[in-house]
Parts: structure tokens; C-alpha cells; sequence
């Protein structure tokens, strides 16, 4: 599996038992749609190996508490420990109206209500304090704040987002 076709779901952060069992920090709003996940993918350098899944139940809010097969002890445990863990991105939720997951507004076009069109998204920098959209003009990078107010319309069968920027902010960059 390529990680360009999966989402990060986690990292599994501690070990739970000494029969193997991790827990997974998952990065979700909605953790009880994962609970009943057959398989998942780890990371391990530039790879991503399958992970089958014995049972899994919830722990503290948003981790999940999970025995894989074959790791049945400490040290086998502490062999994924730290690791990131993926899905297939064809296992997202699917979303509608305005919201979206990052990784499928890269390339869309950016229109403001008056400056007109802006360019194209190429990166979602979620980095800085708020998420920020990378948006091409021409070679010429600019950032809109990822804010619910700025954002007015997701239209996804014509790959354009339509904002309201504040005033002056685009011309901050051209």
C-alpha cells in the first residue's frame, strides 16, 4: 500500500499489557467509527505493513486499545511502538456540504467573492496555528486562513472552493 493512497489515523503511543496489546492515539473527532477496523496499516521506515486486528475497544476518548495478531508480548509491542498508522483512504468517512478532509482540495481552485479567482491549492499547511491554504497564482505563493467564516462554498464537482477573504489580504501577496 502507498501512503499516498492512505490517511494517517494514529500513532500507537504506549503498550496497554504485557500480552502485546498497544493503544492508538487516534486523530479523529469521531473515534467509535474505527472500533470495528479488520486490519490497519503501520508504518515502519518508508513502508507500510498490514496489521491484522484480534479486538479493539475504546480507551480514554479518542484511543483505541488493540491486540494485533502476532504481537502477543512486550517485545513485539515495543517493535511498532511510536509507529504511525494508516488507513486506505477509501475507507473515509465520506463528507458533504463545506467540509472536507485536506488531502481532497489539493488542486482545486480558489475563487473570493471580489478579488475573483486566486489560484490553485497546492498544500494545506496545518503547521502554523490555524490551517492555511497554499494556493499557485501564477508562481506566486498565497495563504488564506482555513477559518469557517472565509470559506462560503465547497463545490466538488467543479473543484472550487469559494471564499470572502478579508480585504487586502490577497493583494498582501501579488
Amino acid at each position: 500500500m502507498r501512503k499516498e493512497d492512505c490517511f494517517y489515523l494514529g500513532k500507537i503511543v504506549t503498550k496497554y499489557s504485557f500480552k502485546g496489546e498497544v493503544v492508538i492515539k487516534l486523530d479523529t473527532d469521531e473515534p467509535e467509527l474505527y472500533t470495528k477496523m479488520e486490519s490497519v496499516y503501520v508504518e515502519f521506515g518508508a513502508n507500510l505493513v498490514p496489521f491484522f486486528i484480534e479486538k479493539s475497544s475504546l480507551h480514554k476518548g479518542n484511543q483505541l486499545r488493540v491486540q494485533f495478531e502476532d504481537v502477543y508480548n512486550e517485545e513485539e509491542a515495543d517493535a511498532i511502538l511510536k509507529s504511525a498508522v494508516y488507513l486506505p483512504n477509501t475507507m473515509l468517512p465520506e463528507l458533504t456540504g463545506d467540509k472536507f478532509y485536506y488531502h481532497e482540495v489539493i488542486g482545486f481552485t480558489v475563487v473570493d467573492d471580489n478579488f475573483g479567482e486566486v489560484g490553485q491549492i497546492v498544500h494545506i499547511n496545518d503547521k502554523a496555528a490555524q490551517p492555511l491554504f497554499e494556493i499557485d497564482r501564477d508562481g506566486t505563493e498565497i495563504f488564506i486562513p482555513m477559518v469557517d467564516d472565509f470559506i462560503k462554498k465547497v463545490d466538488r464537482e467543479n473543484k472550487i472552493i469559494q471564499v470572502n477573504a478579508p480585504d487586502g489580504l490577497i493583494a498582501l501577496y501579488i
